[in-house]
């Protein structure tokens, strides 16, 4: 899983780096496309049906949730080119406290005062984040924190859909309603790419396929909800990865507020009673059954 972090760190960057010089929406759907191809394969080979895969009892939810996360992923990659890295990374960690107040109306879940403490906390982190060294545009800020918001209504929508789908299939409905939805106004976008920025694109294709491949193997040797501290480990790969290649400076306010947004939000995790599915998990029964992973 810290692996796959730094894999999907360096996505990250090489992301920040192409939305430089490309329209973000160019980038998100040619990096889309590649991430559907490895649904489909990943599917077929493993399931041997794609049909079974993608059978579901809640098509419009799979859609839905399918299409916050293409809005969340372009709305990150213009917060690293705006902010960069480290800073963008540090506000979008607070998605765990943003959805743990998103499943009292959606999930209709209990949130006692400790976990609504520790959401205080954690956006406490933002603030100071935010505004004691002025350096940060209000406006700029506000993207990482939507896309935070975004990435939690789909961590919160994806445990909706798991009470009826199996995990595999909202994984499928992820790649492939995502390349459908993006695929619909990217070519209104497209920005033709040149010389070696082909290559960083395969890099991007690369490491999205490579990062899922791995998150999929973690989560055959492993609980989900064991793991998920573990994805903390991005917000340290994308630092160093902003500070060594990108030449950003990480302030005292960034560490402070990073520090009380991390700690919340592990706080949060560990006082949640139903932990977040991850997008599939490893099973032995035949796809559709929920009897290996409820």
């Amino acid at each position: 899983m810290i692996v796959t972090m730094f894999i999907f760190a360096v996505q990250d960057g090489i992301s920040s780096h192409l939305a430089e010089r490309y329209n973000t929406i160019t980038v998100v759907m040619i990096r889309y496309w590649a991430f559907a191809g490895f649904v489909l394969l990943y599917s077929l080979f493993r399931y041997k049906s794609i049909s079974k895969v993608a059978k579901t009892k809640k098509p419009f939810l799979q859609i839905a949730r399918s299409v916050i996360l293409v809005l969340e992923i372009i709305t990150t990659v213009i917060a690293f080119v705006r902010l960069g890295l480290v800073q963008s990374h540090a506000i979008f960690a607070c998605f765990p406290l943003i959805a743990t107040a998103l499943s009292v109306p959606i999930l209709h879940e209990t949130v006692g005062w400790r976990r609504w403490t520790a959401v205080g906390i954690g956006f406490l982190g933002v603030l100071i984040i935010l505004r004691p060294d002025g350096n940060i545009a209000v406006w700029d800020a506000l993207i990482p924190l939507f896309s935070a918001g975004l990435f939690a209504l789909y961590h919160v929508l994806t445990r909706l859909a798991s009470r009826s789908d199996a995990p595999e299939t909202s994984f499928f409905w992820t790649g492939i309603a995502g390349a459908v939805s993006i695929s619909c106004i990217g070519p209104f976008f497209w920005n033709p790419m040149v010389g070696e920025d082909w290559y960083w694109m395969g890099a991007l294709c690369v490491t999205s396929i490579v990062g899922h491949f791995l998150l999929i193997l973690a989560l055959t040797l492993s609980e989900a909800s064991k793991l998920q501290p573990f994805t903390y480990f991005q917000l340290l790969f994308a630092g160093l990865i902003g500070v060594m290649v990108f030449s950003e400076t990480i302030t005292p306010s960034t560490i402070t507020g990073g520090l009380l947004i991390l700690s919340a939000g592990l706080f949060a995790m560990m006082r949640q009673p139903n932990q977040p599915e991850a997008p599939i998990r490893a099973q032995r029964a035949k796809p559709g059954s929920r009897e290996t992973w409820e």
